[in-house]
């Protein structure tokens, strides 16, 4: 028993040393990913999260997409939100109307809908979640839609209009969204 926990306090030194030093090699950024969620690449948001001034006609725990600013808002109390840059649909796939989070996932799979696949049908026809994985970390599924707030394996598209609908995050931050937005939390999407 003791020889088994002498192993994993060993094992747990070494690995707080390895994340340690992967994180000291990235370079100083407020929205650097975790260990967890890199593979060794720095990737920061171009777009810092940050907490603004609210004084919309929404509640708190609604989360207010507005694609011409390419930015997210998750209504808090006191009149303030947190600001989060997205990535929105390209030209021919904006959309806007109000939804609700149907859904919630971490590290989801993904299967392309069959209307992207008509267009892309070198895409795979499922995808098991992960880094690799288009939709990132987490996922918030808009109900009515095909389209989800999700994490993406590509930090520099934030800010964009190069989605087929769907809303891109950094994975750090679809993931501080994730733990905050409620299953039932109402969205609305602006133009």
């Amino acid at each position: 028993m003791r020889r088994t926990a002498l192993l994993l306090a060993g094992l747990a030194a070494g690995w707080a040393l390895t994340v340690v030093t992967a994180a000291s090699a990235m370079p100083a950024s407020p929205n650097i990913y975790s260990a967890a969620f890199s593979d060794a690449r720095p990737l920061a948001s171009p777009v810092p999260r940050q907490t603004v001034r609210y004084d919309g006609p929404y509640a708190p725990g609604t989360i207010v997409v507005s694609t011409g600013e390419r930015r997210l808002y998750f209504v808090l109390p006191d009149h303030q939100a947190l600001k989060y840059g997205v990535g929105v649909g390209r030209p021919g796939f904006t959309w806007s109307g109000v939804t609700v989070v149907a859904n919630k996932r971490e590290w989801p799979d993904w299967t392309p809908p069959s209307q992207m696949l008509l267009r892309r049908p070198d895409l795979p026809r499922h995808m098991a979640g992960g880094i690799e994985n288009p939709l990132g970390a987490r996922a918030l599924y808009l109900g009515g839609t095909l389209y989800r707030i999700h994490g993406s394996n590509e930090p520099d598209t934030i800010g964009e209009a190069v989605s087929s609908g769907c809303i891109r995050m950094t994975n750090d931050d679809v993931t501080d969204l994730y733990g905050r937005a409620s299953v039932g939390a109402k969205v609305i999407v602006e133009r």
